[in-house]
């Protein structure tokens, strides 16, 4: 089996590494220094005191590497837009692409239904660039429940891993999907196989699309924000204002906002993945997390005022550190 990873990241070198193991054929898309790292080194993935190397091919044009069995996105998912047109020669006539983006992906709505049937959602596919790049036959989907990071570049670090999820958007088995699940478990890649991926991606955005922006307007770890009643409060509001879109689409939360942040403090001192990018000054997930809720319930002529504050107030900072290192850059600035 030939896979290539598109995005050389924490999560994509984990998984990458997970089917290096197991023996298949693993190529990366990269750029810069990580590329130069993944050629000179190759993938490097350390758990605890152990560490794993694996001579994996690397490049940074898509034609060079072509057609495989499986594309893995590994991609922020404000990212996938501007490369999916690109990806063309990785596609054979059966290849399948996996997505594993936080957030809502291009094709969710897609082939869904209801309501917002046929909708786009331009919050990660402004153009439909991605939907028309990646036809809908060959997704599936995935979910990633864990925490990684990069010690270096081409260095992955597991940090601790719950398990991947993958599905069909139809719901149904396939050879395919058996295949990669297979292929990933014995690369020690704790894997499920899922009935109903959507229903999975929209749980994991439920707990993300407000713990996420929050963290990075208030620097807060899990714990100092959730013990703080009001930034609970206004954590558990915007889960019952998403509560409202699912509602309407066929997406019912079994859970509740308290008994979920509850889950959430218990992770004491930890950093979302957007405070991280945040202190690394790397660009926010902010349209595939929370503008995307916005954009639906616009389309489903749902208030959504505590999404639409927070939205609003994290697109300013988004602004203002745009605006900060164009002045870095030009020298500009008050004297």
């Amino acid at each position: 089996m030939r896979v290539v990873i598109v995005g050389a990241g924490a999560i994509g070198g984990w998984l990458g590494g997970g089917l290096a193991r197991a023996g298949h054929d693993v190529a990366f898309l990269a750029r810069g220094r990580t590329l130069a790292a993944l050629n000179r080194d190759g993938l490097i993935v350390r758990e605890g005191e152990k560490s794993a190397e694996y001579e994996v091919e690397a490049s940074d044009d898509p034609a060079k590497l072509g057609a495989c069995d499986f594309v893995v996105l590994a991609l922020k998912g404000q990212d996938v837009a501007g490369v999916a047109p690109s990806l063309r020669p990785l596609l054979g006539p059966e290849t399948a692409v996996v997505s594993t983006m936080n957030g809502l992906p291009w094709w969710f709505l897609d082939g869904f239904g209801g309501p917002l049937a046929g909708q786009v959602l331009t919050s990660v596919d402004p153009k439909g660039a991605t939907l028309a790049s990646i036809e809908g036959r060959r997704v599936i989907g995935g979910v990633v429940h864990g925490s990684t990071r990069l010690d270096a570049p081409g260095v992955v670090r597991i940090v601790k891993i719950d398990r991947l999820l993958l599905g069909e958007p139809d719901g149904e088995g396939s050879e395919r999907l058996g295949a990669l699940a297979e292929a990933f478990a014995r690369g020690d890649v704790p894997v499920v196989q899922t009935g109903n991926i959507r229903m999975e991606i929209w749980a994991k955005l439920w707990g993300n699309m407000n713990l996420n922006p929050l963290s990075a307007l208030s620097r807060g770890t899990m714990a100092r924000m959730l013990g703080d009643k009001m930034l609970f409060g206004l954590a558990a509001g915007m889960m019952r204002e998403m509560d409202e879109v699912g509602a309407r689409i066929g997406l019912k939360m079994t859970m509740t906002p308290d008994d979920r942040l509850a889950m959430a403090a218990r992770l004491g001192d930890f950093k979302t993945s957007m405070l991280q990018d945040l202190e690394a000054d790397r660009p926010l997930e902010v349209e595939p997390l929370l503008g995307v809720v916005v954009e639906m319930a616009d389309a489903l002529k749902l208030e959504l005022p505590l999404c639409r504050g927070v939205l609003g107030t994290i697109r300013q900072l988004e602004v203002s550190r745009t605006m900060a290192r164009q002045a870095k850059v030009t020298g500009g600035g008050a004297s």
